[in-house]
């Protein structure tokens, strides 16, 4: 199991179109409509050995995310260069690019023709997960129904905020979320799939929700299908994981009062991962979850 880095968190690179910033950073992300309205999108990516596997993927969901809002993008090479340089400081960590639309006064309306600001930090490794797999709970808070915004990863995440400060006990790993129509999302950070008559079902994200990367890479590596999903769908599954992008899939163990033992569809699922990705090696043989 990989362990957290040691390094601390990095100060962020921030660029202007493709120009680096390297006088008054807090100015420009003060004057930002990042910081005043959550205008703009983001990526955060697991990185291994000096490089981001899932790269093309984060870049493509960030293209179709700032073209949802009507960002401009920066070029592909200031990008990759952006990133190579926090890459070198930082081989082994969780990056995150942050891309907004950038300076216009005040008022909601957008300017027209400005450069998206747009910054790059790195941060230590997430735990590792409890062996025995995550405790969850039922979040109160519902989420939104709004098409234009589901499945990007927008800046705006109070909904997620909002449901994450409902509990502080260390005993619980994550919260699943639902919609107004009660049915089940995703969890605050994570996308969440349930096996059902031996296949995968996870929710569609037509309604609310981000769509993640490594949801991405598991719909087709798992056979998985788009089903919604009432809670009484998720207590009656064979298995339960979460899914993101810069913890991998994580096996559940309980959600509330009911528990799921482990089951060989869940390892199975986690040596297609390893197969894909090398930031989440193959669990060890002794793993309940093997």
């Amino acid at each position: 199991m990989t362990h957290p880095s040691r390094t601390p968190p990095s100060v962020p690179c921030v660029f202007v179109g493709d120009a680096p910033v390297d006088d008054d950073i807090d100015t420009v992300l003060a004057a930002g409509r990042g910081l005043a309205y959550g205008d703009g999108v983001f990526e955060t990516m697991r990185a291994v050995g000096g490089v981001i596997p899932w790269w093309s993927a984060h870049r493509e969901r960030l293209r179709r995310g700032a073209a949802r809002l009507g960002i401009a993008m920066p070029s592909d090479a200031a990008l990759d260069a952006a990133l190579r340089d926090l890459l070198h400081a930082h081989s082994d960590a969780v990056i995150k690019l942050v891309l907004t639309r950038g300076s216009g006064g005040r008022g909601y309306a957008p300017p027209r023709d400005v450069p998206p600001v747009w910054l790059v930090s790195a941060s230590p490794l997430p735990p590792a997960p409890r062996s025995g797999g995550l405790v969850l709970r039922w979040c109160d808070l519902r989420l939104a129904a709004q098409p234009a915004l589901a499945g990007i990863k927008h800046c705006n995440r109070l909904e997620q905020v909002l449901a994450r400060v409902e509990w502080s006990d260390d005993g619980i790993d994550e919260g699943l979320m639902r919609d107004a129509d009660g049915d089940v999302v995703c969890a605050t950070a994570a996308n969440v799939f349930v096996l059902r008559d031996g296949r995968w079902w996870t929710p569609p994200i037509d309604r609310c929700g981000v769509a993640g990367v490594c949801r991405a890479w598991a719909l087709p590596a798992l056979d998985a299908t788009e089903h919604r999903l009432t809670p009484d769908d998720v207590l009656s599954a064979q298995a339960v994981v979460l899914c993101n992008a810069a913890r991998g899939i994580l096996p559940v163990a309980r959600l509330g009062d009911h528990a799921w033992s482990p089951h060989p569809a869940v390892g199975e699922a986690l040596r297609r991962l390893a197969d894909a990705h090398p930031a989440f090696p193959v669990i060890d043989r002794g793993s309940p979850w093997a």
